[in-house]
């Protein structure tokens, strides 16, 4: 499955690179068009690019639907014109297009592609990506971008101008704690794939919604003040997440060994 990963990273990487790194919004927008016209050709079985004279390997292999590399575009299109979310639902709405699409390719490529796997592997991306939004306020909103809901921010009577300064109030912090207790219910929610999919895409699984609900805890444990300093996973422990992940993947051996 490796060259599956590959050619789909090297889609996604592009994408990621051609929204992100131009600088300028218009030619940024244009460049996508222009993607998005390649991944149209590579559907139609005229693959030009070398990205997608790869990727059209992966898709005829994987039996792979455009609509999740679609959608990464619609993700990327969108960082170039929206910068501000209203409701929690917009913010979810962009995470159906920025994570989800991410989750569902990956199901295709293992084999495990079915509408119950796709609605748990959704829950889990969303929570990743949101858990990211939360640890990266900062960070994102030194790129102009703030992804924290304004009806929240209202309700807790949070001000950009507080995010600018850097001072996390309390104020502030109930308004992370709000978040942040929302993103661990979608991750609590999503972890019943675990046990649907095979063992090796089980402990990848694992590993990141662990690793996602780790960040959630670093949050807490900084008073969920994410402004003056990123919170992050130690490396002690994500050694011991990583040590846990394996003995559960290795739990059945050894039962069979001890059965024997």
């Amino acid at each position: 499955m490796r060259p599956h990963f590959h050619s789909i990273y090297a889609y996604c990487r592009v994408s990621d690179d051609l929204g992100d790194e131009v600088g300028d919004p218009a030619q940024a927008l244009a460049l996508l068009d222009q993607w998005g016209s390649e991944l149209d050709a590579c559907y139609e079985g005229r693959a030009r690019h070398p990205v997608f004279v790869a990727l059209a390997e992966t898709i005829r292999e994987c039996f792979i639907p455009k609509e999740p590399f679609a959608d990464l575009l619609v993700a990327f299109r969108r960082d170039q014109i929206v910068s501000r979310y209203q409701t929690i639902d917009d913010v979810l709405s962009y995470c159906r297009y920025s994570a989800n699409p991410v989750g569902r390719l990956v199901l295709y490529v293992c084999g495990e592609s079915d509408e119950e796997n796709f609605r748990l592997s959704d829950l889990t991306c969303t929570a990743l990506q949101l858990a990211n939004f939360w640890q990266d306020v900062r960070q994102d909103y030194a790129r102009g971008r703030i992804y924290i809901p304004k009806n929240d921010m209202e309700v807790f009577r949070v001000s950009e101008e507080q995010i600018a300064e850097g001072v996390a109030t309390p104020e502030f912090r109930g308004l992370m704690r709000c978040e942040v207790d929302h993103a661990r219910s979608l991750f609590e929610e999503g972890l019943p794939l675990i046990g649907r999919v095979h063992r090796d895409l089980a402990l990848d699984l694992d590993l990141f919604s662990r690793g996602g609900l780790e960040i959630l805890r670093a949050i807490e444990r900084q008073g969920y003040d994410v402004l003056s300093a990123r919170p992050a996973i130690s490396k002690s422990r994500k050694l011991a997440l990583l040590l846990r992940a394996v003995s559960g993947k290795l739990l059945p051996f050894l039962r069979l060994g001890k059965l024997r």
